[in-house]
């Protein structure tokens, strides 16, 4: 009962730390939507520092599911959230601990998308800019103010007027 318990907590904890991932996935979002590349920087560094407490997290779930396993000599392989709720005889612990994976599961489903949205407004702004730099940027045939056959004739006339 006792790993049950830090599984438990661990999943709690879990959740909290993707929504506030979510929470920064959002305001990316709108930093890039603005253009203000310091505030998406800092949001950035806040991201990384979340996500290495989240594997942290990630760490203490794992052992409080490999002891929940040893508890109920299981092999490591089958310690997966299906496994558990069906070895769970409390009903409360076993809704409890089915609503919180649940609510993990949308979490990171959200922050997917959440993200795949930042990459394509990204990959847009990626687009625009270089769209931007091929306008301003003159091309080889704008730089010689013609066709190359117009100067090869005025370069004969020239010469030729003179012999």
């Amino acid at each position: 009962m006792q790993s049950l318990q830090l599984i438990n907590e661990s999943i709690t904890n879990l959740c909290t730390i993707h929504e506030e991932l979510l929470q920064i996935s959002e305001q990316k979002t709108a930093y890039v939507k603005e253009g203000n590349l310091d505030k998406l920087q800092q949001m950035l560094g806040q991201e990384r520092k979340i996500v290495h407490v989240l594997e942290l997290a990630e760490r203490k779930r794992q052992a409080a599911v490999e002891q929940w396993c040893a508890e109920q000599n299981l092999p490591v392989s089958e310690g997966n959230i299906t496994t558990i709720l069906t070895h769970i005889a409390d009903h409360k612990m076993l809704q409890e601990l089915e609503e919180r994976t649940i609510t993990l599961s949308e979490l990171i489903l959200k922050i997917k998308q959440q993200e795949q949205l930042n990459h394509m407004l990204i990959a847009q702004s990626m687009q625009f800019v270089q769209f931007s730099l091929d306008q301003l940027s003159p091309s080889i045939s704008k730089l010689n103010y013609g066709s190359g056959k117009q100067t090869e004739t005025m370069k004969r006339s020239v010469f030729d007027s003179k012999a």
